[in-house]
């Protein structure tokens, strides 16, 4: 009996304690460990919203998961959405302080070097010097005959070919350009003095708003100019009047106007074959009643040698002064750089009539003869405002005598 009693007490002795162990494991492993995993799923439900390319989104799930394990996958992500901003926004400008229209982050030396290739190529101004003193230990006065060739047939002109002719000359006979380096110094010493005269680079903001006649002959890029201005100027936060002064050329009105809905800016018109003058005014007028900053005014550009023309724009630029007192504050004769010495002609009869206070120089991309730009500041003694290397935005570079020199007569690829 006593043998009984004991095996009863033993079986539930052991009865007791499987029943504890198998009950453990079921209190804490029944609600937590569902509840971990259920918290997993929410933490990969934002990762979804970080690959389509909308900043919002990343954002958001960023905020919400700041104490989380997830933003630490996710901000590789976050960083690489910005990235492609610079390429699809080249048009946003950087303030240059001054009042000036500024330059875009991306107009560097390499890309004037790029805008450059055909001058800095072997049949180019660039190249045909370079050939010159390539592999030279010592150069004798025979090199001067041979760099006046390559200037002359660079569109450089005559008056300019002397004047950076007597630099080499002088120092060859002294013995001082010996070395191919040092006539190299002197050509680009002599070419930023050349191209440094008055205040070149993007024109100052003096009024308001400021007015900025564009006038050249047909085909010279007027029109398109304005629309690069006035794509850069907007995306630095200034308003921008359009004046649709081109009243003969019925394309080139409507070119502006595509700008100007583009851009979003006012574009000021009149009826095809209206006085310029007239349009001209009302932009002026428009501008004050917006409270706008800056009349890009386009202009007729019939052949510079029809006296007509030449009349027209100093009609044009005293219209301007009454409507608003100091007006036009920048003319500015556009010329196309693949027209060379034909320019240079054409920039004497603008500037006989008119009191012009800078040039730009388009399709300078489209010509050899880079070298055209020496001869038409060193001729005019006007600065360059703009020099156009292309068909974007962001291929109007401010002029900057040093880096423009360093492009064109670098020898060094990387800079």
């Amino acid at each position: 009996m006593i043998y009984v009693i004991i095996a009863v007490v033993i079986i539930a002795v052991v009865a007791f304690f499987l029943m504890n162990k198998k009950g453990e494991p079921q209190v804490p492993a029944a609600p937590q460990p569902e509840k971990l995993p259920a918290k997993a799923p929410t933490k990969s439900k934002p990762a979804p919203k970080a690959k389509p390319p909308e900043p919002d989104e990343d954002d958001e799930a960023e905020d919400e998961e700041d104490d989380e394990e997830a933003p630490s996958a996710q901000a590789p992500q976050a960083n690489v959405e910005p990235e492609p901003e610079p390429d699809e926004e080249e048009e946003e400008a950087v303030s240059s302080g001054d009042g000036r229209p500024s330059l875009t982050a991306r107009h560097d030396i390499k890309s004037l070097r790029k805008g450059l290739a055909k001058s800095r190529g072997s049949e180019g101004f660039f190249g045909r010097l370079k050939s010159l003193v390539s592999g030279k230990k010592e150069l004798d006065a025979s090199i001067a005959e041979e760099i006046e060739e390559v200037l002359l047939a660079s569109d450089v002109g005559v008056k300019t070919t002397e004047a950076l002719l007597e630099r080499i000359r002088d120092g060859l006979s002294k013995g001082d350009l010996k070395d191919p380096d040092a006539v190299w110094d002197a050509l680009r010493e002599e070419a930023s003095r050349i191209l440094g005269v008055g205040e070149p680079g993007a024109f100052k903001m003096t009024g308001a708003p400021t007015v900025v006649l564009m006038v050249g002959v047909n085909g010279a890029g007027k029109t398109t100019t304005i629309g690069k201005l006035a794509t850069r100027l907007t995306a630095d936060g200034k308003t921008c009047v359009l004046a649709a002064g081109d009243t003969f050329r019925a394309a080139a009105v409507q070119q502006l106007i595509v700008w100007g809905e583009r851009v979003g800016c006012e574009v000021v018109r009149g009826k095809d074959g209206a006085d310029p003058g007239s349009v001209i005014f009302d932009a002026v007028e428009k501008a004050k009643e917006l409270g706008a900053d800056i009349v890009l005014a386009d202009t007729a550009g019939r052949l510079h040698t029809k006296t007509n023309l030449m009349v027209e724009m100093k009609k044009i630029a005293k219209t301007a002064a009454k409507a608003m007192n100091g007006a036009p504050h920048e003319v500015l004769l556009v010329l196309d750089s693949t027209n060379g010495q034909n320019a240079l002609a054409q920039a004497k009869e603008f500037k006989e009539a008119l009191d012009l206070t800078g040039l730009v120089l388009t399709k300078l991309d489209g010509t050899a003869k880079g070298g055209m730009i020496l001869g038409i500041c060193d001729e005019l003694k006007l600065p360059v405002r703009f020099v156009g290397l292309g068909e974007r935005p962001d291929d109007l570079h401010d002029f900057v005598p040093s880096d423009f020199v360093e492009a064109l007569l670098g020898r060094e690829e990387s800079n």
